[in-house]
Order: C-alpha cells, then structure tokens, then sequence
C-alpha cells in the first residue's frame, strides 16, 4: 500500500468526462486503502447536465452492497426532504466525496458493519473524481451534505455551521481546480445527522429548509 501522503486517486481518472467512462473506470479504483475491506466502488448517477449536483460523504452499508448512492435509510429522508424543498430526485446529479465504505466490524463479533467517518487523507485522497464529476456535469448548483462534502472542496477546514444559509463560489483560488466552472455551492448537513439528532422533527425541518434555499436560488438565477 502507498504512503498516506501518496494516496490520490488520479492515476486512475481518466481524461475522458463521460460519466460512463468515468464510473468504469473507478470501479479499479485504488487511490487509498478504503479499496481493500469495500464491496464495490459506488459512484454517481444523474443526468449528464443535471443543474443541482449532490456531494454526500461516503456510501453506507446497504449503498456498499448495491452499488448505488443514497438508497439506504439516509438517502430515504433525503428523497422525503427534497420532495418538500421542491427537487425533483431524477433531475439531480448524486454522489460522495469518497467513493468507497469506510467501516469497522461490530464489537462481539456478528456481520454487522458499523459506520466510520472517511479521515481527511481519504477526502483528498478520492477528490479528483468528485472534480472529474463537476467538471463531466457542470451544474448550476452544488449542494454540500455535511463535513466531508464541503471539506472535499473547500479543504480540511471547513465548517458546516459556518457555511449554512448562504452561497459560496467554488472553485476558490486555492482550490486547485482550475478546469472546473465555476459553481454556486450551499452547504447543509448530512441527512444522517438528522437521523442522530435528538429532535429530528426540528432538524429535519432545518434541512428542507437548507435544500428549498438550494431551489430558491436556483430559480432566482433563472430570473
């Protein structure tokens, strides 16, 4: 295995920016370790030009199993809260900023697999096909769900709470993302905080609320 600060998934993007292409191509991906203990890459899907572009974190167990990004109890509230936002689920553009399950064994043995947040080595690590992917489907809008996405592309950083409720351009200078059009970005947490959040009432509400300000803005740059 390479060094952590050798770890990048670039020598396996391709030039090409068809999402077919892409999304083959990755399936060898081994840009860091999450390869080894993971079913399968899970990569995007959407349409070609969809105009709102999804960054979650990481695939879950049941998304690691199918091969398909949020289908799992996440991606269920997801569905219920753009619905009341407003987004059409099949016009937007779905992926993570890490492309394969991070996960540890449960405690006492059994087939459970318990859910581990993605380090940043492995953000930066599987960055250049999150880059590959805005620049395959250049959307109007990107909504960051939760840490990871926003650190994907603002860097180790980023806060969430800092950053709701308003729109940040992106690329940055620093970025390094030079090909990459620009985009607006609004950032909420990820649907699983909701999910954990002691008032999941008030933090659902919370999170349409961050998505309808993702429609809303949209619209508004429709004139």
């Amino acid at each position: 295995m390479c060094a952590a600060q050798d770890e990048s998934a670039e020598p396996f993007v391709p030039r090409s920016r068809d999402l077919e292409t892409l999304s083959s191509a990755a399936e060898s991906c081994q840009g860091c370790d999450l390869y080894r203990d993971a079913t399968q890459t899970v990569f995007g899907n959407g349409p070609r030009h969809a105009r709102v572009f999804l960054l979650g974190e990481q695939p879950g167990d049941v998304e690691d199993r199918a091969g398909e990004p949020f289908i799992g109890p996440a991606g269920k509230l997801l569905d219920r809260a753009m619905a009341e936002a407003g987004l059409d689920k099949y016009e937007l553009y779905r992926t993570n900023a890490v492309k394969h399950f991070h996960w540890r064994p449960a405690r006492g043995g059994g087939k459970r697999r318990i859910h581990q947040p993605p380090e940043y080595r492995h953000i930066a690590a599987c960055r250049p096909w999150a880059l590959a992917e805005l620049a395959a489907v250049q959307p109007d809008v990107v909504v960051a769900l939760g840490a990871s996405a926003g650190k994907s592309l603002f860097g180790s950083g980023f806060r969430v709470g800092e950053a709701r409720g308003r729109v940040q351009k992106w690329p940055t200078p620093k970025s390094g993302a030079e090909d990459v059009p620009e985009v607006d970005v609004v950032a909420t947490v990820h649907p699983s905080a909701v999910l954990r959040a002691p008032d999941r009432e008030t933090a659902f509400k919370a999170f349409v609320a961050d998505l309808r300000f993702a429609a809303e803005w949209l619209a508004d740059e429709d004139g």
